[in-house]
């Protein structure tokens, strides 16, 4: 056993120092990249410069720029300070700890418009205390992140838009070079995220340049929204440096536009909330290789939430209108799903859970399959606990991102449930979070079942197996089968025709 005195760590930049906050050492604001500014921005990221002497590494770095008061409505938080040098990262480690541990690597969500590694949903705390290393990180966001034009066409010798993706691989590089210094194995690295991060996790499952940076992936409430074709964001970008001026714009005058100057920009300016096919960073579309099965091969877990319609404001869905629009098109599709939803009244209502399964649920599905196809196993869940004095606040189940803090085991950090959590509640987040590490520690190709609360078993070979992580909001732990098979795969077969961006 090591029981470190200080946490003091030697990087391959150079020696760090950071704070113990009871039984954890915590790193906070370490450079992972240069910053990606000037000359650098819309660029790949480049290797921190090495210092001397020893880094203080004990405040959180500023997060890329987005909306602030957005990201703290719906996105877990006060994204704090903002600037285009925002690549840093922040490692929680336990400080008394048997080497290696395994390490988790956390990809924030938001839109792929904001967010940031610190907010205080995802504090590393509780999961490091669990026996993990857990990293967390800025990326660049909205178009500082994702951005195609043909001034910028083969700056590097092939073609890049998914800055804010070579900023997450950047980030997995870091780990691999520098996580043993931290008390973490750099051959067991799980990378989880949700909504945008989890769709990030699928982006580099997918991509050609991630390959073998990571051994294990978590897909919390991905969606089935179309990457962004590299033809339509150059169309985009053009008319963005229309927009500031630039008609018919060079390389530098691009990047003479105020980077706070692109956040507030509104459809249809704004980015998707997708990444960008078609570069050498996502040469296919991230779900088109899931339905072929061509991802990176390892273990997963994928899931998704009771009421993730609760999001769909977000992508300027109405729910009530997407059925409108069914009987106004395609009548008989409404009639095949109104004996699908059978007893589900109401255009508001059958609208909320057509939307949630088309565009959420039936990931977990493509994921699963696609898991088949590769012989890896899949553990699915479908999360609907709601906390016990929230039931009437979230009427229709758990709201998209609710399952973040319970991942984390972080209800008491996170608002408003932190104002009124119960014994109860708490209990239920650790078990969650009990499997989470427990897949981080032993899930391989060969592990079919996670311990917990309950067996987990993992949807392999032919099985399609699924655990409910609460029944109706209230604490439950059940093993299901085939769970909305019917329903999910008519959506599956669907979805790339009818999930649209517009």
């Amino acid at each position: 056993m090591e029981n470190l005195a200080a946490p003091f760590a030697q990087t391959r930049q150079g020696s760090v120092i950071g704070i113990t906050d009871d039984d954890c050492h915590v790193w906070r604001g370490l450079p992972f990249a240069a910053p990606p500014v000037g000359a650098l921005r819309w660029r790949s990221p480049q290797p921190a410069e090495p210092w001397s002497g020893v880094r203080v590494a004990d405040a959180f770095a500023p997060s890329s720029w987005q909306n602030s008061e957005v990201c703290t409505q719906i996105a877990g938080g006060d994204p704090g300070r903002m600037s285009e040098d925002c690549l840093y990262l922040n490692v929680w480690s336990p400080v008394t700890r048997t080497l290696p541990l395994p390490v988790m690597v956390w990809i924030h969500g938001g839109g792929f418009t904001m967010g940031a590694g610190d907010l205080p949903p995802y504090d590393g705390k509780a999961l490091a205390r669990r026996g993990v290393v857990l990293v967390t990180f800025n990326y660049r966001l909205g178009h500082l992140g994702f951005f195609a034009h043909p001034a910028l066409e083969g700056e590097e010798g092939e073609i890049v838009c998914n800055f804010g993706l070579l900023d997450q691989i950047a980030a997995l590089r870091w780990v691999q070079e520098n996580i043993h210094a931290f008390g973490g194995d750099a051959a067991n690295v799980t990378l989880f995220g949700e909504s945008a991060g989890a769709r990030s996790v699928m982006s580099l499952m997918a991509s050609p340049l991630a390959r073998g940076l990571f051994q294990k992936g978590v897909i919390q409430s991905s969606y089935s929204l179309p990457d962004t074709p590299r033809t339509q964001a150059l169309e985009k970008g053009v008319a963005v440096a229309s927009h500031f001026g630039f008609a018919d714009a060079t390389a530098e005058q691009l990047r003479s536009i105020p980077a706070q100057d692109f956040w507030p920009l509104t459809s249809p300016l704004k980015i998707a909330p997708a990444p960008i096919s078609g570069d050498s960073v996502l040469p296919h579309p991230a779900m088109d290789v899931f339905f072929a099965g061509r991802q990176h091969p390892m273990p997963v877990i994928v899931g998704s939430n009771s009421d993730e319609a609760s999001v769909m404001a977000e992508f300027g869905v109405s729910l009530a209108g997407e059925i409108g629009k069914l009987r106004r098109e395609q009548r008989l599709g409404l009639g095949v799903i109104r004996l699908l939803y059978r007893g589900v009244k109401g255009d508001e209502a059958l609208g909320r859970q057509v939307c949630r399964d088309m565009a959420f649920t039936a990931v977990g599905l493509v994921v699963m399959q696609a898991q088949q196809r590769v012989g890896q196993p899949c553990w699915r869940y479908w999360f609907d606990y709601v906390a016990e004095a929230e039931h009437d606040t979230y009427a229709n189940g758990a709201w998209h991102g609710n399952e973040v803090p319970y991942v984390f085991d972080n209800l008491a950090l996170s608002e408003p449930v932190r104002h009124y959590v119960t014994t109860r509640d708490l209990a239920f987040a650790a078990h969650i979070a009990d499997f989470w590490v427990s897949f981080a520690r032993h899930a391989s190709s060969d592990c079919t079942t996670l311990a917990g609360v309950v067996p987990w078993r993992a949807s392999v070979g032919r099985r399609d197996a699924l655990l409910r992580i609460g029944l109706n909001k209230h604490a439950e732990f059940r093993m299901v089968n085939r769970f909305m098979r019917t329903r999910l795969s008519l959506f599956k077969r669907v979805m790339r025709h009818h999930v649209k961006l517009d």
